[in-house]
Formats: structure tokens, sequence, C-alpha cells
């Protein structure tokens, strides 16, 4: 069965979380009068569209009680509005995010981490921002922080990385020139899109248990960008994104931003020519030693004991690495 959209949940050991982002899908779905098309009926949403929708949660590999969490839920489920389930047992987001694609039943997957919680009309706005853009690829929400403590100073120079999306109130268009793209939290893409763009085996797969390095969502985007389909922020979609107290300590920011540097060489190199690459990486090479000089310039030795800037050092340090890390770790033999 066809529907417009698929609200997509990958998750893993979200046994204690998905409950609230299923309680505001329920939400979502008396707000937008989801029926199915062969029901017969023809609600108007706030958006005054008429449109079906369904809810899959990806079990990426989960060793709590994850199934029998949405078990529950599906018992008191709208029918009208399926809650499905499936399981991913090959660890990390882009074999999640790969099993989504194959399992919904939508034109569009949008795309909700187990700790984002959407406004009531984000399903809705999902929806009528694509019957708006028929030439966007993906578009991403407008994310806002929900913090447990509040966080240390400075921290909005490094609260994009941790998928917060403040760009104003005004839908825009991620250019290619510019090198940016939307986290994967809150990100709806066109099954179309996807189908005719992203690689089956994509070389980041994302965090696990045992690795940091990540990418893996913009690595997507870009495929789906050089493809000619436009990428936006659409601000219309709204949602809170639950940061927890120890994701702002040091112990897990360091490695944190050291696998988004680690995994950059992949991601930079997807818009140049592969007879162009290896001038490019001299050229992004000798671009990283100077922002970690006049990093060092700036900071001194506050360079270790403020974590703003020993974030952002990492950073430029784990960019720099970057190539020769995911040469001699195999991941540059996975593909051309």
């Amino acid at each position: 069965m066809v529907v417009d959209l698929t609200v997509a949940i990958p998750t893993y050991n979200g046994a204690r979380r998905l409950p609230e982002v299923l309680d505001r899908l329920q939400l979502a779905y008396q707000d937008a009068a989801c029926v199915t098309p062969d029901s017969g009926q023809t609600p108007q949403t706030n958006h005054s569209q008429t449109f079906s929708w369904e809810v899959l949660v990806v079990d990426n590999n989960s060793t709590d009680d994850t199934a029998q969490v949405v078990q529950s839920y599906q018992a008191n489920w709208p029918q009208s509005c399926p809650l499905r389930y499936c399981f991913e047992p090959q660890q990390g987001a882009a074999f999640a995010r790969r099993r989504a694609f194959q399992e919904a039943n939508g034109v569009l997957v949008g795309f909700l981490d187990d700790d984002n919680i959407p406004a009531p009309d984000w399903v809705a706005a999902a929806y009528a921002f694509a019957q708006e853009h028929p030439a966007a690829g993906a578009y991403g929400s407008r994310i806002h922080g929900d913090f447990e403590v509040t966080p240390p100073e400075n921290f909005h120079r490094l609260a994009p990385f941790l998928a917060i999306t403040e760009r104003g109130s005004q839908a825009q268009r991620y250019e290619p020139q510019n090198k940016v793209l939307p986290p994967s939290a809150g990100l709806v893409v066109r099954k179309q899109a996807w189908l005719e763009s992203v690689p089956l085996q994509l070389v980041l797969t994302g965090r696990t248990p045992s690795s940091m390095l990540t990418g893996e969502d913009l690595e997507m985007l870009a495929h789906i960008q050089a493809k000619g389909w436009e990428i936006w922020y659409n601000p219309a979609m709204q949602i809170d994104h639950k940061i927890p107290h120890w994701r702002l300590k040091r112990e897990y920011l360091i490695p944190f931003f050291r696998g988004i540097g680690l995994s950059r060489y992949v991601t930079r190199m997807l818009s140049v020519k592969p007879g162009q690459r290896p001038f490019a990486t001299l050229a992004y090479l000798a671009n990283d030693l100077r922002k970690m000089a006049f990093h060092l310039l700036k900071y001194g030795f506050r360079v270790r004991s403020d974590l703003i800037a020993a974030c952002e050092m990492q950073l430029f340090v784990s960019s720099f690495i970057s190539p020769f890390y995911l040469w001699s770790q195999g991941y540059l033999n996975q593909k051309d």
C-alpha cells in the first residue's frame, strides 16, 4: 500500500525515549486527520491538504525492550495510520536508514531520531513542503535544543554539530557551493531522489558503540544534491531535540568531534571530480593547518581548558588526519 509519507524512527536501545516521540505522533494524527487512501474519507489538514501517512520504527539491533514498547503502542494505534516495526541487525545509522527506505510505503520518508520531539503539525508541514517544492529531494527541519542542563558558555559555536538548526523563519535552499547540508534529524527525503542518487553501500555507516565515526547523513545528502535535486531548510517543520547532560561533557564531546573530523574527507571529496581530488586534498590539508595555527594563536594554552575551543581544535586536527585515517582503516577501498 503506497502512502504519501512515512515517518521513520531509527532507534538503538530507545525503549525509554520512544514513548515521547510516539505520543507526539499520535497527537499529529489527531491534528492531520490521517486516513488510508482507500478509506473514502477526505479530511482537511491545517495545511488544507489531504494525505495519508504511516509510522515505521527501525530497531537498529537494540538489546533493550524497544520491540515490546512498539508492540504496546500498536495495540492502541489507529489502524488508518499504521505503526510498523522492523529490525535491522547491522549496526549503524546508514544501515537503519537504508532499511527504512526499503520498508517505507511512503513517497516521502521523514526521519525522526528517538530524541526528536516534533511539533504537532510537523507531519502536515513536511507533506505540504513537498507539494510546494517538487524539485526538493530532501529538506530539513528547524531544530531547537532542549537541554537537560544549561550548556557551557559559547556553546552556540558547537550547536549545529549536535543537530540544532536555527536558520531563521524563512525557507532557504542549501546551495552546493556553500558545502553546508542539514542533519538527518528531522530530515524528509523524497524516496525517488534516494533511489536515483544514493548507492546501496555508503563509505560511512554511522556511529556505533565501538566507533564515533559519523557523517553518513551528509554523504547521503551530497549524493542527492550531486544528482541535481534541491536541498532545503523548512522552518515550518519544528522539532525539539532533547540533549541530556552527558552529551555536554568533555568525555562525550571530544570523541564526538574526533568522529566528525575523521569522516570529513569522504564528504569533502563527493563534490570533487576524481582527477581533481589530489589537488583538492592538498588544499584542504593546507586550510586545516591554517585553522589549527590561528586557533592556537587565539587560545594558546586555553585550547585545552576551554571546552568549546578544545572541541574546535579536535575537529580541525581530525579533519587534517581524515584522509590518512580512512585510507589506513580501509574505508576508501570500499568504493571508487
